[in-house]
C-alpha cells in the first residue's frame, strides 16, 4: 500500500510536550506535492471544501467532518459524494498543523485535469503567472480570477506551488472554478498564445506603457512576474507588450495578487467584459 492510499490515522488526544493539536517530532501529515506528486489533493476550510463537493468534475476520495461540519452541509443540502468520517476538530488539527484554519472540513480528492494551450477560448482574459511561488499569493490571485471571469490561468509544472493545501485554501473555492493550465515551458506556451491570437501584456513597473491607456484588444493575457524578481527576461521578450500601473502615490510597485486584481479591473473595464 503506498502514501495515496494510506488512511491517515487520527489520534486521540494530543503528546506531552508538543504544540497545541501538533504531534511532537513528526512530519506533517501529507508531504509537498513537489515531493510527492502522486499524493492526494487536501482540500480543507468551509469554502474549499463546499466548492469541490459542489464540482461535478472533481473527485472526492475522502473526506472527514466534525459534527458540526456535518450538520451544516445537510442544513444546505450539498450532498456527499463519500461517506464521511466524522472526527473532533482537534483530529483534524493534529492532521494539518494549529495554522489551519479548517472549520471542521478536510478531503483528499483527485486533482483536476489540466486543459492544454490550444483549449484556451478566443475570447476574454488569460492570466500567465511567471514562476509566483507563494501559494498564498496564487490563491489570492485565483480568488481575483474567479471574481472577474478569468478563463484560465497558466503557470509552469516546475517553480510554482501546487493545488493543494495553502493555495486551495486561500482561493477560497475558486480552484474549481478557474482551470489551471500547467505547462513545462512559459517561453513557448507565450509563444503559442501569440500565434493564437492574444494579446500577450506582461506586467513591470518599469514597462513602456501605461496599461491603462493602451488599447487592449481580446482575447488577452495578462502575464505576473514572481515577488521580488519580476518577469524573467525571456518572458519580457517574448510578450506582445510590457506595460505598467501608474499609481499616484511614491510606492510604484504592489504586491503581485493585489497587482493582479488591478490589471484584471483595468483590463475587463477596457473590453467591456465588467458586468457580462
Amino acid at each position: 500500500m503506498n502514501d495515496r492510499d494510506r488512511k491517515p490515522r487520527f489520534e486521540r488526544g494530543g503528546n506531552k510536550g508538543a504544540g497545541k493539536g501538533r504531534p511532537s517530532g513528526r512530519r506533517p501529515a501529507w508531504r509537498d506535492r513537489e515531493a510527492d506528486p502522486d499524493g492526494p489533493v487536501i482540500l480543507y476550510g468551509w469554502h474549499t471544501v463546499a466548492a469541490a463537493l459542489a464540482n461535478p468534475q472533481r473527485r472526492i476520495r475522502k473526506l472527514w467532518l466534525s459534527e458540526n461540519a456535518a450538520r451544516r452541509l445537510a442544513d444546505d443540502g450539498i450532498d456527499l459524494p463519500v461517506t464521511p468520517e466524522i472526527v473532533r476538530p482537534g483530529q483534524i488539527d493534529a492532521r494539518l498543523g494549529p495554522d489551519a484554519v479548517h472549520q471542521g472540513l478536510l478531503a483528499e480528492a483527485e486533482p483536476l485535469d489540466s486543459p492544454g494551450i490550444d483549449d484556451l477560448p478566443q475570447a476574454g482574459i488569460v492570466l500567465v503567472l511567471d514562476q509566483i511561488t507563494d501559494p498564498h499569493n496564487v490563491g489570492a490571485i485565483l480568488r481575483s480570477a474567479a471574481a472577474f471571469a478569468v478563463k484560465a490561468i497558466v503557470t509552469t509544472a516546475r517553480h510554482s506551488p501546487e493545488a493543494t493545501g495553502v493555495l486551495a485554501k486561500s482561493a477560497s473555492g475558486a480552484l474549481e472554478l478557474v482551470p489551471l493550465v500547467t505547462v513545462p515551458n512559459l517561453a513557448r506556451a507565450l509563444h503559442q498564445l501569440n500565434e493564437q491570437g492574444f494579446m500577450t501584456v506582461g506586467l513591470d513597473s518599469e514597462g513602456s506603457e501605461d496599461l491603462g491607456a493602451m488599447t487592449l484588444v481580446q482575447p488577452l493575457a495578462l502575464v505576473l512576474g514572481a515577488e521580488g524578481k519580476g518577469l524573467r527576461q525571456l518572458t519580457r521578450e517574448t510578450c506582445s507588450a510590457v506595460a505598467r500601473l501608474d499609481m499616484p502615490g511614491e510606492i510604484k510597485s504592489l504586491n503581485v495578487s493585489n497587482a493582479a486584481v488591478l490589471a484584471l479591473y483595468i483590463g475587463t473595464s477596457r473590453l467591456g467584459l465588467m458586468g457580462s
